[in-house]
């Protein structure tokens, strides 16, 4: 089950503590009005029956008096009627000031930074929802978590609406030109190997044919991992020497692909380190001579804010066009979601959740929206 515990948990504690915040704002003034009636019926108490019995009397007679005085103006019943209203308004609403959930507020960007969520984004739902929420009049008897739930989820999904994956990759692969070529990014350990062969599965099983170039000859047994996934999946792989040139093995498979009729290339790269500049200019001549369709990068979901620096680096290095976050089963916490889609603009496409080959699913904003708040 994939739910992003840690982000769920954050707006929930936010949401119980501003119910409990308006529970003893609520009880303020309940309070001063029990204590008000409680000494107005112990002086009642005090006083003879006779003088009670009279009291209601002339309390009756005023009632009357003031029914007759409305019938005659109407015009002043209604102005009475309203500020009437209006007082006990005050005893039915309460209005949310900002120094009312200014502590929270500031525990919720603790909680949220946590998540993983940047900065930047951090600032924009806390503003969101600071404007929804101050200078709003509740009533008491109203659950908060709506009013708060309306606004995170608005602001989430200004977000990741903006970035949205609109492509239908199977179909826009099926009306390119063959092949249509697709290369894969990431730092070594996120799971880019795997990821592939899901890809590969997730073509295959749409009657699309696939070949894999195994362009990291830089990794120690990269190429080994490929060829047993490709094997499994009775798929075509094309190796080249380790310590060669990778730019090489790709050009390679794509014209491999052009004589056999294959439809899709899924091209490999070495794990690119942020300070060695030999891989990242082999990284680039890559892109120049394979002219990829689709570039995605990979990225570990668990990575936390190094993750956020990784897209970031390899947007400087090859401009990608969408991520894949691994490892969402475990455990994520769910925040560079929203931060690649606000600071990058770049969606999720797709949700690595397992190690089988059809642990792949396609990102939703529903989805995730309803992982968060369900």
């Amino acid at each position: 089950i994939i739910c992003f515990e840690k982000l769920k948990k954050a707006f929930s504690s936010f949401t119980e503590k501003l119910r409990q915040k308006g529970e003893e704002k609520s009880e303020e003034p309940q309070q001063t009005l029990s204590n008000s009636t409680t000494q107005l019926v112990t002086q009642e108490a005090q006083k003879p029956s006779s003088q009670i019995e009279q009291n209601e009397q002339n309390r009756v007679e005023e009632i009357k008096n003031e029914v007759e005085e409305k019938k005659e103006e109407p015009t002043k019943e209604k102005g009475s009627i309203g500020s009437k209203l209006n007082i006990f308004n005050i005893f039915r609403y309460r209005e949310i000031k900002e120094d009312d959930i200014d502590d929270i507020i500031e525990e919720l960007r603790t909680e949220l930074l946590e998540s993983d969520v940047s900065l930047e984004v951090t600032d924009k739902i806390l503003e969101d929802l600071k404007s929804s929420l101050i200078g709003k009049k509740v009533n008491r008897s109203e659950d908060l978590d709506e009013l708060v739930k309306k606004s995170l989820k608005n602001s989430i999904m200004e977000i990741l609406e903006k970035n949205r994956f609109e492509r239908n990759l199977i179909e826009e692969i099926k009306r390119s030109p063959k092949p249509y070529v697709i290369m894969f990014f990431g730092v070594n350990g996120v799971g880019k190997t795997t990821t592939i062969a899901k890809v590969a599965y997730m073509l295959k099983k749409a009657g699309l044919k696939v070949i894999v170039s195994a362009s990291d000859t830089f990794r120690a047994a990269a190429q080994e991992q490929l060829a047993i996934h490709c094997q499994k999946l009775e798929i075509p792989l094309v190796k080249g020497k380790y310590g060669g040139d990778p730019a090489s093995v790709a050009f390679d498979a794509i014209q491999a692909a052009k004589s056999r009729g294959i439809d899709v290339v899924l091209i490999d790269t070495a794990g690119r380190m942020h300070v060695d500049k030999d891989l990242t200019e082999e990284l680039k001549r890559i892109v120049r001579i394979s002219k990829p369709n689709l570039k995605l990068l990979v990225i570990d979901a668990l990575a936390g804010n190094d993750a956020l620096e990784q897209a970031k680096y390899f947007e400087n290095v090859v401009d990608y066009d969408g991520v894949i976050l691994t490892k969402v089963d475990a455990d994520a916490k769910g925040g560079v979601v929203l931060s690649l889609a606000y600071e990058l603009k770049k969606p999720v496409i797709f949700l690595g959740t397992g190690q089988n080959y059809d642990d792949l699913i396609p990102f939703s904003v529903d989805w995730f929206i309803e992982r968060i708040f369900s």
